[in-house]
């Protein structure tokens, strides 16, 4: 007599324990999102008027006016939905895509209930996002130049923060041009300064970034506070403005935000295709990323590791240092201290949230920058909520970020990891 017994089927895929209960909370998150949708911006009233031209603007085109309670609901179930799915069916690859999703419909609810009976200018939101994104977007874009050669680079806020120094006082001596290459030389110094520490004195590399990040906020904030406050012509920059493209300027909505931006946001777009290229279409590019995930099988090929990684961080800190010119070159004219406000360990987020890719790095930049521009513009409009937690708006995406909400991610396999040659 022969007892049938179950086994499992080989060829079945195996459920990854870990990753089902991750999709059940990420769903239960969803489904909380969904009620607080409704609790909170469910008395909105009226409609929501999104203004998309401007005045100035060539081609003209009328208000996006949307009802706000019936959108929000349809949100709130849209939402509640995607969290349910994820939560009955597990995650896969499609659990990374709800939560995004999830997320981008409460931004909508949100800005429905805040807009409701109220109007504002879209497209001047949608400008200042790209706007306020491409600091984080340099920033991100020199920490993945620094760690596809396994070099975690800490030390980002303080070359944007060099980088903007140098810029309002180089820029105050020999003007635009003269203060902009002088910021990305010095971002390229503090680069190669970094390099020096942590590929030949093999110093750990968190805290030889935040040993440059301290020395950088302490000679600035001295100079700052004793220097620039007695010398003021010192601080006072040009600013380099927008330029408009030739008839992409004029396409409605995307024209403003894309094609009328300045050099800083033009060159930031030309960078992110160059790089891309570069890391995965070159030969260079290919012996930097073997540099980041087998050092010692790139030794072994005939690749220089050491020299590498003082290439790729050096150029990474002259690009933080591009970016740093932003803060002053590109925006007020001035130095401030501690003027760059944590943006470079947004840009660490970032660079994360983007996977160590150019291109991710940029659209993660995006959204920082999207929820940088939209608390600012909420303060116009006066909503209930105190300013001080839409000023939070920034950071609270970042932690959402780091705690790997949106997916895991994995770095380059010897990020961090010195290299000591046989």
């Amino acid at each position: 007599m022969t007892l049938a017994v179950d086994r499992p089927d080989p060829a079945a895929p195996v459920v990854d324990k870990a990753e089902k209960r991750r999709a059940q909370i990420t769903g239960g998150v969803l489904v909380a999102l969904a009620a607080f949708i409704v609790l909170v911006f469910g008395d909105a009233s009226g409609d929501a008027t999104f203004r998309l031209s401007r005045p100035r603007d060539v081609w003209v085109i009328g208000d996006l006016v949307v009802p706000a309670l019936p959108v929000i609901y349809v949100a709130a179930a849209l939402t509640a939905f995607l969290g349910a799915r994820l939560f009955l069916r597990g995650g896969g690859r499609w659990g990374t895509l709800s939560l995004g999703a999830g997320l981008a419909l409460a931004v909508i609810a949100f800005l429905l209930w805040a807009t409701a009976d109220n109007a504002f200018s879209l497209t001047g939101m949608l400008q200042a996002t790209v706007v306020r994104a491409m600091p984080i977007a340099l920033g991100a874009l020199a920490a993945v130049f620094c760690e596809r050669v396994a070099v975690v680079n800490i030390a980002i806020e303080g070359m944007l923060l060099a980088g903007a120094f140098t810029g309002a006082l180089m820029g105050s001596l020999i003007g635009g041009w003269g203060g902009l290459l002088s910021a990305v030389v010095v971002g390229g110094i503090f680069g190669f300064i970094l390099a020096a520490l942590v590929v030949t004195y093999r110093m750990d590399q968190i805290i030889a970034g935040v040993v440059i990040n301290l020395f950088v906020l302490g000679l600035t904030s001295y100079v700052s506070s004793q220097v620039f406050a007695e010398m003021r012509h010192l601080n006072n920059a040009p600013v380099f403005r927008a330029v408009k493209l030739p008839v992409l300027g004029d396409i409605p909505v995307i024209g403003p935000m894309l094609f009328h931006q300045n050099i800083f946001v033009y060159g930031a777009f030309v960078m992110v295709v160059v790089s891309t290229y570069y890391l995965f279409h070159t030969r260079g590019g290919l012996r930097a990323r073997a540099v980041g995930e087998h050092p010692r099988a790139a030794d072994t090929l005939g690749i220089d590791v050491y020299w590498t990684r003082y290439v790729h961080v050096t150029v990474g800190g002259m690009i933080a240092g591009f970016g740093g010119a932003w803060f002053t070159l590109g925006s007020v004219g001035r130095f401030d201290e501690n003027m760059t406000g944590g943006r470079g360990f947004i840009a660490l987020a970032a660079m994360i949230f983007g996977r160590w890719h150019p291109v991710g790095a940029l659209l993660a930049a995006l959204v920082f920058g999207f929820s940088d521009s939209l608390q600012q513009k909420l303060a116009l409009l006066q909503t209930p909520i105190p300013s001080e937690f839409l000023a939070m708006a920034p950071y609270v995406a970042t932690i959402i970020v780091v705690a790997g909400l949106i997916g895991r991610a994995r770095a380059p396999a010897a990020d961090g990891k010195p290299y000591i040659k046989d």
